[in-house]
């Protein structure tokens, strides 16, 4: 993930017509195509089958993209569990109309939710209760539905309900604040009782609002326990309970991805082991699952956020589903008994660890204060048995109860996100024998380090190579001209054995780690240059994502992000169109392509690929024009047996390389698709100024 590599940390101190759709003119019409802007795709001899995982998704927990984001619970802080008991809650008016109030710890709900907040009153006020400020504000819409949801137990006194109300915060109108605002919803809950008692309503908004929050004051006077405060949207993906945020889970689906690549990241090791990710507390009863401080919050001083934990409602079953609503393989990255090294350079021991690897696990939950490595070992074969285990095995059990009773079928399985150095591989090889020892067929990804050379990456992919893994995980966060200058990067990795993940990459417009990089269209053009170099080594490379995905534009770490998104609205960046025109033009197998004079791929800022895609009879050309003046080529389908007589060009193209996309401007780049004529296997295409552009030609091979 943008994990804190040492380059980051070193760099921080279309046919004329479709020209005129673009706003391009006529002035190219005379052009024709150059000898040395010729492109042969050798349809005859066809080259290695594009993998079905080929372009994925990289979710990381990062600039509120779980909680706050795509996991679109309203409430922060709901079961007061976090370490700050009150972070997010603010008494109204000061708490003034309180005699007491306090987090109480006394007969909680249960042992892993056991605080709550107890209010008293002396006297009955319409001020006498908190304030909840939201992740940023509450987005709510005119119209929607929310199910407000509590658990409730009257004291002493004569507290008779709870009043719930969803307001406007308005200018100025902070928590602490008090009423003062447009209410958009309002109920009364009441037949409280001396035991604990879960209450549900739903609540429907007046009006819209992108920086809501939510009321509750206590009618009558006593004292009144309240806990798990939930105010959820009834409107998420496939409208499931406890589900996800629709306009960003469709985002991702649209972009036909082959694989969801989770948790992380560098979450997945903690800033150390006792924070790292632990799969097994995400799954079960959402209000049970204890919440954990996200690595990320104080890990950039300019972007500290010491508000942000993970309460973990968008935990591993959660992922699984995503994966599977979006037809993405999953791929679990797990921690390999490492904390970040950036951080503490936490180790589990790796003594008393058989390559054969520990004895069956307990369906339980587990905290171990001082972890082995077989601890870790063991927490991924369970993993492995809740994804794909039956009904009558104590893990698969755990997910069929949880509503799931066909496995996952998963696939793949990650060893440590970003490890490097003879920790990671002493560590790697037992964990990685003890898998294959019980799941044979599982595929391995393995972690090559933060940086895409030096002595560390090539010791780590040398010895992974030796031990067969499956798949090594590169990443690379570079200046633009990087991806366009190493765009020969795999053309001499092996053909055989172990492939290529490039598992996070993006193209940084200041500097890795710079809270001023954009998502430039120069960025994204760049990579769009890059990923030619991935398709046409496609027996190398089998899996390749950008990241980070998600980023609040209120509550960001780390930039450059694919998509960006407030309370209510998100948009694309000219890198997500990038990655979608891929992934949605992978084709099934890999075409080689020869520029005249044998010129290299990129020479003169050309950039070109192909695919034939067997299930549509078409010939896919991706052509990237790194230059400011437009460019005809002849694309020359060689050995190419039928041709239609109409293709379908898609371009994304800005004569601004500087140009970005907004919540205000959404489209500001973005693609537009024109037909163009085929009228023989010379098919003749202008290339926009600084454009990529996707040629789908009908031909059979």
């Amino acid at each position: 993930m943008p994990t804190s590599s040492p380059t980051r940390f070193a760099q921080l101190a279309t046919g004329l017509g479709l020209l005129s759709t673009l706003g391009l003119g006529s002035a190219f019409a005379q052009t024709k195509p150059t000898a040395a802007n010729t492109i042969t795709v050798q349809v005859n001899k066809p080259g290695a089958p594009i993998a079905k995982t080929m372009y994925g998704l990289f979710f990381e927990d990062i600039n509120f993209a779980a909680d706050g984001g795509l996991y679109p619970e309203l409430v922060k802080n709901k079961s007061f569990e976090l370490d700050e008991h009150l972070l997010g809650w603010r008494g109204i008016r000061g708490a003034a109309a309180l005699s007491t109030y306090t987090v109480s710890s006394q007969q909680p709900i249960s042992t892993t939710n056991n605080h709550f907040l107890r209010m008293t009153a002396a006297t009955a006020s319409p001020d006498a209760g908190f304030i909840n400020e939201g992740f940023r504000g509450m987005g709510v819409k005119q119209g929607g539905e929310y199910t407000f949801s509590v658990y409730l137990r009257k004291g002493a006194g004569n507290a008779s309900g709870l009043n719930v109300t969803l307001e406007e915060g308005g200018p100025g109108a902070g928590p602490e604040a008090g009423p003062s605002g447009k209410v958009l919803a309002q109920t009364k809950i009441t037949g409280l009782t001396n035991a604990w008692k879960k209450y549900s309503v739903v609540l429907k908004s007046l009006g819209t609002a992108e920086k809501a929050r939510l009321k509750l004051t206590m009618e009558g006077a006593g004292t009144l326990d309240i806990d798990v405060v939930s105010l959820f949207p009834n409107d998420t993906y496939k409208n499931r309970e406890n589900g996800l945020r629709t306009d960003l889970v469709q985002l991702l689906k649209d972009m036909n991805p082959g694989f969801l690549r989770f948790p992380g990241g560098c979450i997945v090791e903690g800033r150390n082991l006792t924070e790292r990710y632990q799969w097994k507390e995400t799954i079960g009863d959402v209000a049970s699952r204890v919440p954990l401080v996200n690595r990320w919050n104080m890990e950039f001083k300019h972007r500290s956020t010491p508000d942000y934990y993970q309460t973990f409602g968008l935990g591993f079953f959660e992922y699984f589903q995503l994966s599977e609503d979006i037809g993405a393989e999953p791929v679990p990255i797990l921690n390999v008994g490492m904390a970040c090294q950036f951080n503490s350079a936490e180790l589990a021991p790796v003594s008393g660890v058989a390559a054969g690897g520990p004895n069956a696990g307990s369906p339980h939950n587990h905290e171990d204060d001082d972890p082995t490595l077989e601890t870790f070992i063991q927490d991924a074969l369970d993993l492995i048995e809740f994804a794909n285990g039956p009904a009558s095995s104590p893990w698969g059990a755990k997910r069929v109860a949880m509503g799931h009773a066909a496995p996952f079928n998963l696939k793949y399985i990650g060893i440590g996100n970003e490890q490097w150095g003879p920790q990671y591989l002493e560590r790697y090889e037992p964990f990685m024998k003890a898998v294959k020892a019980k799941y044979p067929n599982m595929n391995i990804v393995s972690s090559a380090g933060p940086s895409p050379d030096g002595e560390l990456f090539d010791k780590a992919s040398k010895r992974l190579r030796e031990l067969k893994a499956e798949v090594i995980d590169e990443h690379y966060y570079a200046k633009p001209e990087w991806f366009r200058q190493n765009v020969g990067r795999y053309d001499n990795y092996p053909t055989t054995g172990t492939k290529i993940f490039a598992g996070e990459y993006a193209a940084q417009s200041v500097a890795i780690g710079s809270p001023d990089n954009k998502n430039s269209w120069d960025c994204a053009i760049s990579e769009a240059a890059f990923m030619t170099g991935l398709e046409r080594n496609a027996d190398k490379v089998v899996m390749a994502s950008y990241a980070p995905l998600f980023a609040h534009v209120d509550a960001w770490q780390w930039t450059p992000d694919m998509i960006w998104f407030d309370n209510l609205k998100a948009y694309g960046t000219p890198n997500y169109y990038v990655q979608k025109m891929y992934s949605t033009n992978p084709g099934t197998t890999m075409l080689p392509v020869q520029r005249a004079g044998n010129a290299k791929n990129g020479d003169d800022n050309l950039f070109s690929s192909a695919t034939a895609d067997d299930k549509t009879g078409e010939i896919i050309v991706k052509l990237v024009n790194y230059s400011t003046s437009a460019r005809p080529v002849t694309v020359n389908l060689q050995g190419v047996k039928k041709l239609g007589k109409a293709g379908k060009a898609t371009v994304l193209a800005s004569d601004d390389l500087n140009a970005v996309n907004s919540l205000e401007q959404p489209m500001n780049v973005a693609p537009k698709e024109e037909p163009f004529k085929v009228s023989s296997s010379n098919v003749t295409y202008t290339l926009a100024p600084n454009s990529f552009t996707v040629l789908r030609i009908p031909g059979k091979r």
